[in-house]
């Protein structure tokens, strides 16, 4: 393996979930050290617009590197192989053309892709362009009970997956990971059709971006699978995920517990995964390195998955929209969550 030092960079700093001035989760505060674990970036710069919180980024991650109140700066001079933006959604697809202009190799952005389906595609568009790496941090691919669930299902633990159904708070900002473990699930199939429905009859914002505060969706993949999700505080399915196959039921109760009723189990046998050493953020850091050491490699978090998974959430906003089923490719760039909130579709 090559060891290469990649010249690394971040963009948006924040300050982490919970502490004093946090108005968001500060993930830059979880990327650098999850790229540092790797030992094979090195962090030489990083843009954040207000100086007390690049000075508590420093501070906290002990680092004295050059700190730069322009992105487009800092990309113009730093000639970076990697860049972690970790900005709030609505500035994501900017920020990415951006950094693909710059020449950067590698962009590890957080999630969700962006607050419109136009930008999404805009965004993978630019990189698949000029064949630059562009990955979403849809980290929880790495998570070793995820995987071990994969795993059953494609060994037949519990005969031909049929259906596979989830719970979540909203659809956009969680939803968008518990979608995207649908896909993992089900090899990234394609999908094919959505129909949802959605209601938005409180504020409900995360990360600057308006969400519903309650839907239900159906989908379908090509390879005649099932996806079910209900989202709100009331939404409630009995597990995390539930994957029904013809011989049995996967339900996962957490991110370190799951069950199965499969083949040959006359009752439910609980299974405990135990993540390991490496987080899941910390393993996928070390993918996105991988992917640059070896062309052609696809990184768990590639936006190849992620963008199959956002689509569900665009198209069942717009399926809510025209009141009837979305054939996929998604053909509206819009939101159609925020056409009907101009609209006043919701009442008060």
């Amino acid at each position: 393996m090559s060891e290469t030092k990649y010249r690394y960079g971040i963009i948006g700093t924040g300050i982490p979930w919970r502490e004093e001035g946090s108005s968001g989760f500060g993930m830059a505060h979880a990327h650098y050290p999850s790229m540092m674990k790797n030992e094979r970036a090195e962090l030489v710069a990083f843009s954040e617009l207000q100086d007390s919180r690049a000075q508590y980024f420093q501070q906290k991650q002990n680092t004295k590197v050059s700190h730069y109140h322009s992105y487009t700066e800092m990309l113009a001079k730093e000639n970076l192989d990697i860049v972690s933006i970790c900005t709030w959604p609505h500035l994501h697809a900017e920020i990415t053309v951006a950094a693909v202009d710059a020449g950067v190799k590698a962009i590890y952005c957080e999630k969700p892709m962006a607050t419109n389906w136009g930008d999404c595609k805009r965004m993978k568009a630019a990189a698949d362009e000029k064949g630059v790496l562009l990955c979403f941090n849809h980290q929880r691919r790495h998570i070793k009970l995820f995987q071990e669930v994969r795993r059953a299902v494609q060994e037949g633990e519990i005969g031909e997956i049929v259906q596979i159904e989830a719970e979540c708070g909203n659809l956009y900002d969680w939803g968008t990971h518990w979608l995207d473990m649908m896909f993992f699930y089900n090899n990234d199939e394609p999908a094919e059709w959505v129909i949802g429905q959605i209601n938005s009859s409180t504020e409900n914002v995360a990360f600057g971006a308006k969400m519903e505060d309650q839907a239900v969706l159906n989908f379908k993949w090509k390879n005649g699978v099932r996806g079910t999700m209900v989202t709100g505080d009331l939404a409630k399915i009995g597990a995390v995920h539930r994957l029904i196959g013809t011989d049995g039921v996967i339900e996962v109760l957490n991110e370190r517990n799951y069950r199965i009723l499969g083949k040959g189990i006359g009752e439910w046998k609980h299974i405990e995964v135990p993540q390991g050493d490496w987080s899941d953020l910390a393993l996928a850091a070390k993918d996105v390195v991988r992917a640059l050491d070896e062309p052609g490699y696809k990184p768990l978090i590639s936006a190849d998955h992620a963008i199959q998974s956002t689509e569900i959430i665009f198209a069942t906003y717009r399926s809510s929209q025209i009141h009837g089923r979305v054939d996929l490719p998604l053909s509206y760039d819009g939101n159609g969550l925020l056409d009907l909130m101009s609209a006043g579709a919701f009442g008060k």
